[in-house]
């Protein structure tokens, strides 16, 4: 079972969560938080730091010029960037 915390409602209508929740969540200052009406009460959930895209959205919004990369090509450019990352000890 989950422990319950009681806050108060301020006079500007600010609600401060209990730090165990915060800590728990992971909700640092600025963290954005949707609020949504629920049966029971109000749910409040992190929002999406971006919105909903389709593939037809952003598909070709990169340019490039040049003759098309092989997948070949591709697989070598990923692999050499990995063994970089890891000389460095990046992952």
């Amino acid at each position: 079972m989950t422990a319950k915390h009681t806050t108060i409602l301020s006079t500007k209508g600010q609600v401060i969560l209990p730090k165990a929740v915060r800590q728990q969540r992971r909700w640092g200052p600025g963290t954005r938080l949707t609020v949504e009406e629920v049966a029971d009460g109000v749910l409040l959930k992190p929002a999406v730091a971006f919105a909903p895209t389709k593939v037809k959205d952003v598909f070709g919004s990169l340019k490039y010029s040049g003759r098309p990369k092989s997948l070949a090509e591709m697989e070598a450019g990923i692999a050499a960037e990995a063994q970089r990352r890891h000389a460095r000890n990046r992952y």
